[in-house]
């Protein structure tokens, strides 16, 4: 049976602070596992106004606390930004505060410019290059496979469940390699998906932790009482999408009647290209969107991203998309 999550960017809306957005995001938190959601992730994004995740480790502690039994991870965690032994200890810590719940979700993606690799002293385009040692260094510190000249405490023997995640062939190579369970970020690159979860299923070797391979896929998620109004809630992330790739990223903005039509016909089509997987429209519609999606990918899970400038509304459609889903299952 398909498992269902959130993905959360915790987005700072414009008018907004950080404390609200750290407070939605606890809050989403909830009423995903009050849903029956499986995990809430967290991404890593840095020196963004409309975006409160940087710190991600100490995010997931927050949301750790606001919550009982859902799990806990990062999607993503952006390694060539860190050492291994410092992720070790982050989430080693969480896994001692949060036992058998954590998951380790890792990106390659370096994303940042100059004066972003000076904050964080780093050559983050060399680090890319080491990505994959790193992922073995960092499976190493956690789990003593291989052993190190050094301990990471807390850290070593954590419980900690690794991903690897990916827009590209490279992620769904590294993960059939290495044996980890995969997640594509088909929400905003979906060009590669079919062809990256055909590479990373027929590569796949066994590992310690997974005998077989494990395929989460992103989808936006946007439900409402009307397909009209799904549209209208979905058109806050569709402008930060449009101003992300114009150069000009800012917080969430609020939403705006047909949007799509007031934009020129290549902003259209990006947002229609970078938006094949997505669920818009009322329950019973975008569960069909769901499970045809499933479908066509064959995903063990389907992570939902998608911000609403008011967040009570989108924890509204989690819940009315979630009912749909599961009922869908009772029926079949």
């Amino acid at each position: 049976m398909t498992a269902f999550s959130i993905l959360d960017l915790v987005p700072v809306r414009e008018g907004g602070t950080m404390e609200q957005a750290f407070t939605a995001a606890a809050s989403l938190a909830r009423a995903a596992e009050a849903a029956g959601c499986h995990r809430f992730w967290v991404a890593e994004h840095h020196a963004m106004d409309g975006i409160a995740g940087g710190a991600t480790a100490v995010v997931l502690a927050h949301i750790g606390n606001a919550t009982r039994t859902i799990r806990i991870g990062s999607g993503g965690i952006m390694l060539p930004n860190h050492t291994p032994f410092q992720i070790a200890e982050q989430f080693g810590t969480l896994a001692a505060l949060f036992p058998g719940r954590v998951d380790l979700g890792l990106g390659r993606a370096p994303g940042a410019g100059p004066e972003l690799q000076r904050a964080l002293r780093k050559d983050l385009h060399r680090a890319a290059e080491m990505f994959p040692q790193d992922v073995v260094e960092l499976r190493g510190l956690l789990t003593g496979e291989p052993e190190l000249a050094i301990r990471a405490t807390p850290g070593h023997g954590a419980v900690v469940e690794m991903w690897m995640l990916g827009s590209s062939l490279f992620g769904a190579s590294l993960a059939a390699q290495l044996g980890l369970p995969y997640a594509f970020a088909s929400h905003f690159a979906p060009d590669h998906l079919d062809a990256a979860l055909e590479l990373y299923r027929r590569d796949f070797r066994p590992s310690a932790t997974l005998a077989r391979p494990h395929v989460m896929a992103a989808m936006n998620l946007f439900v409402a009482d009307s397909a009209a109004e799904a549209e209208y809630l979905a058109s806050s992330q569709l402008q930060a999408f449009v101003r992300l790739r114009t150069g000009q990223p800012g917080k969430l903005p609020p939403p705006i009647e047909n949007y799509r039509a007031t934009l020129p016909p290549q902003a259209r089509a990006m947002l229609e290209h970078i938006g094949q997987a997505s669920a818009i429209g009322t329950a019973a519609e975008a569960a069909d969107q769901v499970r045809a999606f499933i479908a066509r990918t064959g995903a063990d899970e389907i992570v939902f991203a998608g911000p609403t400038f008011d967040p009570a509304l989108r924890e509204r459609g989690l819940a009315l998309a979630m009912a749909q889903l599961a009922d869908g299952v009772a029926a079949s």
